[in-house]
């Protein structure tokens, strides 16, 4: 129950389309667009950019929430995955994902064009957690 709140007021407060912003809009040290000079750029970096990479996750956590439930796992897909496959992918890094976006609509790719951990968590989240592939002997590796 208390995760359940967790990723609820997460997905509620910092969710974007394409990532989870470092700070929610309405915190004082909120910059929701990435540009200008480096100060400027390094001020929103981790004030309120949205980073890919946490999707995944994210999505992790959600469906372990939802005991990874054949509903949930599509619902997962839809709300946080789709989007950003379908978009990014062709229009931002054109076979990549970029590495951040804007915090504010309409969300700008911005930083890196071709990022990997913003390829790798949200792939591993489809495939792990939405597809429910597991790597083989997963238990055997992990285990003491």
């Amino acid at each position: 129950e208390k995760a359940e709140k967790i990723v609820t007021a997460v997905q509620e407060k910092l969710l974007t389309p394409y990532g989870f912003r470092t700070l929610p809009p309405d915190h004082p040290n909120y910059v929701g667009v990435y540009l200008g000079d480096f100060r400027h750029r390094d001020l929103a970096y981790h004030n309120g950019t949205a980073w890919a990479w946490l999707l995944g996750p994210f999505t992790t956590a959600f469906l372990k929430t939802k005991r990874h439930e054949s509903e949930w796992r599509k619902y997962a897909f839809k709300n946080f995955l789709e989007k950003l496959f379908r978009e990014n992918l062709f229009n931002g890094g054109l076979g990549s994902l970029n590495e951040i976006f804007d915090g504010n609509f309409p969300h700008h790719p911005r930083g890196c064009i071709a990022q990997a951990w913003s390829v790798a968590e949200p792939l591993r989240a489809y495939v792990e957690d939405v597809l429910l592939i597991r790597p083989p002997y997963e238990k055997e590796l992990l285990s003491p």
